[in-house]
């Protein structure tokens, strides 16, 4: 009885392949629009990862780590008298410009580090050696600045190359691998001092205090403690989650608040989500009338209202895992064009693929609904008369 529906909804291609069709693009337009939605949130967090520090100190009313006030230079003094906290650091983070040799300029996202600690240094070094950022002038960049940075040059950004950070020679004495930022620009290290030279003078410089806990106190306790003795803001380092104090969270939250970015993409998710609906209930619905009569025979015969029903939810599931599978194919091969050219960003968390299969189960389960309540009201009398 089931290969009789099969061979039912394969006999019928061009329904068959309409039904097909409408779940694929909704399946792709979910996907694609919420990978690529994730992966643009997980940029507004870059600095997070590339700055490794189990706790940020800022100013009290930040929210999220690319819109930070200044703090005194005092502050760090204050984070490192905290009893909970073994080390901490200043950190610079800022956007900059350099000149290229073609007089063009070029925007870079430009971090400063304790000279004598290091911290917050990039952890995976591909060329040069971290400690040579402690030379004159010594500037660490990323795999990005090496293609943004060539341009205009015979060869290839490399060790022993310079450019020119706001008409102050900067030297490459390391490329390093990191997550590309949210404001698109590459990531530059260099030490704290020196960042601060690379930067137009103000009144505040210090960005942010980058700190650990002493051994047996967790992060969040040592965060609690520092914001309870220097009244700053403290947060924790942590990948994004429940808890409001970490930062990763927080920044997040702040450009889903503030931002035009879930509204947009939210929008394309909903005309999948319509499409799909749209398609598959009416063409399996008219699938259904077509059909009509043989099922009514069916019925006619003594099979019962569930048996038929059963049949109906076979076809419409069958169809739902078909244009889902292909569409999460589609989805894999744009997603490795994606990695492959390094933009646009996207992340595919396993929740996005099992709750697209939900709402695309969902909808065959709606328009079978549809089917079985034209059904059981079809007489089985009907197909004598006609």
């Amino acid at each position: 009885m089931y290969g009789l529906a099969l061979k039912m909804l394969f006999g019928d291609t061009a329904k068959y392949l309409m039904l097909v069709a409408g779940l694929f693009l909704a399946t792709f337009l979910i996907v694609q629009q919420t990978s690529v939605f994730c992966g643009l949130m997980r940029w507004t967090t870059s600095t997070l990862k590339n700055v490794g520090a189990p706790i940020w100190v800022v100013e009290e009313r930040v929210e999220q780590v690319n819109e930070t006030n200044p703090l005194r230079d005092t502050d760090v003094a204050r984070v490192r008298s905290v009893s909970e906290v073994a080390w901490a650091m200043p950190v610079f983070s800022g956007i900059q410009r350099v000149r290229m040799d073609n007089g063009s300029f070029k925007t870079i996202q430009l971090v400063g580090i304790d000279s004598a600690s290091l911290a917050g240094a990039p952890t995976r070094i591909l060329e040069g050696t971290l400690t040579d950022l402690r030379l004159p002038n010594a500037v660490i960049v990323d795999e990005l600045a090496v293609q943004r940075l060539s341009q205009g040059r015979p060869r290839p950004l490399t060790l022993g190359d310079t450019f020119e950070i706001n008409d102050i020679e900067a030297r490459v004495v390391g490329i390093c691998e990191a997550k590309r930022s949210f404001t698109g620009g590459p990531y530059v290290w260099t030490t704290y001092e020196r960042a601060l030279q690379y930067t137009p003078p103000s009144r505040k410089m210090l960005s942010a205090v980058i700190a650990g806990p002493v051994e047996g106190v967790s992060v969040d306790e040592a965060a609690a403690a520092i914001e309870k003795a220097t009244g700053l803001r403290a947060f924790v380092n942590r990948d994004f989650g429940e808890n409001p104090k970490d930062f990763n969270t927080s920044t997040i939250w702040w450009y889903v608040r503030n931002t035009g970015i879930p509204v947009s993409f939210g929008t394309t998710v909903v005309i999948g989500l319509i499409v799909g609906i749209a398609i598959a209930c009416q063409t399996f619905y008219a699938f259904v009338l077509d059909n009509l009569m043989h099922l009514g025979a069916l019925k006619a015969m003594g099979t019962s209202n569930f048996r038929l029903s059963l049949m109906l939810v076979l076809q419409a599931f069958t169809v739902g895992f078909i244009g889902f599978g292909l569409g999460l194919a589609a989805c894999a091969m744009f997603a490795a064009g994606a990695m492959e050219r390094g933009q646009p960003p996207i992340y595919i968390p396993w929740i996005i693929p099992v709750a697209t299969l939900g709402i695309v189960l969902a909808i065959c389960t709606l328009a079978a609904l549809l089917g079985i309540f034209r059904l059981s009201r079809f007489e089985p009398a009907m197909v004598f008369r006609a």
